[in-house]
């Protein structure tokens, strides 16, 4: 099947494109009676839309979301949602020398061997506009996830090129994530990230990083024994996502320094209750959450549309050079913050959907 739905139990699929007329989302499977409003909705959104601040791209999108189905006197009536927001500050003409040409690193030439055509206009669906989509659907199963198990999802930029934030991850707080345009809770580095992406942007090029996420209070039990594990659909989840280049979960590959009787974590009994002393699996034995906080990283690449000349071919394969023109971030990283939580909050909403139907109500 076409690539545009994610989740078993609880089920999104997406459509729109970057300069089409608008970006949507259908979740199926949300449970009954959660209240809901278009406004919580868009408090996540206004994370991730364009043009909230110095560093990010100048494109002036509201994205103001519709709940136009599946929710009726604020609760959601267990049906499908539709959620709809209309693009408003499209310019297609920005992109009209790109429909002969192929962008360096771009989706151009591979969505042409695909499909035999392309939406050329600011990537079609190829875009992070999509991602829209995403951040409206993992908004309603963040708040589920919070209401029913206490759940918090904390994703933060931890790295700018080569600037790299030490802050211990139990210190980071969602208010603390906030506090810098950056999503740095380390306000001395996240001044440092400011100033190279503000100075990246200046010479026409951009830069990546790595996004950490933390989860806690997830609860023990939730993943699948071999193909749909709890850490594999994470990755898949997050390696979805545009520009994204890289994941590991707990110590990563940071771990293989260790030996085994470094990196195993032993078990205690904890005021009545089993718990691991330390953490390098990440959360996850098996596949399966253990209940600990689960933590993971993902790498972004540097933004590939950069307003430096470079080397290509047209589409018909004559060498040209291509000096890129529209509205684009200088880095990905300030804005890619809330598509991970939402991400995250996708695959944990699924996961418990699927331990209910299996094991019942337990938790």
């Amino acid at each position: 099947m076409p690539g545009n739905s994610f989740g078993q139990l609880f089920r999104i699929t997406t459509c729109g494109e970057s300069h089409g007329g608008a970006v949507g989302v259908i979740v199926d499977g949300c449970p009954p009676g959660l209240c809901i409003t278009a406004e919580e909705i868009q408090v996540a959104l206004n994370r991730r839309r364009p043009g909230q601040s110095k560093i990010t791209t100048p494109r002036n999108e509201a994205d103001a979301i519709q709940i136009l189905s599946g929710v009726f006197e604020g609760k959601t009536t267990g049906t499908p949602i539709l959620l709809l927001a209309f693009n408003k500050d499209m310019r297609p003409q920005d992109y009209a020398e790109l429909k002969k040409v192929y962008r360096p690193s771009h989706a151009d030439f591979t969505y042409m061997k695909k499909y035999g055509l392309r939406d050329f206009r600011g990537s079609g669906r190829a875009s992070a506009r999509e991602t829209l989509a995403r951040v409206a659907a993992g908004a309603i199963a963040q708040k589920y996830l919070k209401e029913q198990f206490k759940v918090e999802i904390v994703s933060y930029v931890e790295q700018v090129g080569n600037l790299i934030t030490d802050m211990p991850m139990a210190k980071v707080t969602a208010k603390a994530v906030e506090s810098t345009i950056v999503r740095c809770p380390d306000k001395a580095v996240a001044k440092k990230m400011i100033a190279l992406i503000e100075q990246l942007g200046r010479e026409g090029d951009s830069v990546g990083g790595v996004i950490k996420t933390v989860i806690r209070n997830a609860p023990a039990g939730l993943g699948e024994p071999v193909f749909d594990k709890l850490p594999a659909d994470l990755a898949k989840a997050m390696m979805s996502i545009n520009a994204a280049k890289g994941f590991e979960i707990g110590s990563g590959f940071e771990g293989v320094v260790l030996h085994g009787s470094q990196h195993n974590d032993p078990f205690a009994n904890v005021r009545g209750k089993t718990r691991t002393t330390s953490n390098h699996a990440g959360g996850t034995l098996g596949g399966i959450s253990t209940g600990e906080d689960i933590y993971f990283r993902v790498a972004f690449k540097p933004v590939s549309t950069i307003m430096k000349t470079q080397n290509t071919v047209t589409t018909t394969g004559k060498a040209t050079r291509l000096k890129a023109s529209g509205r684009h971030d200088p880095c990905v990283l300030p804005r890619a913050v809330p598509i991970v939580d939402a991400m995250a909050a996708l695959v944990l909403m699924d996961h418990l959907l699927r331990y209910r139907a299996q094991c019942g109500d337990q938790k």
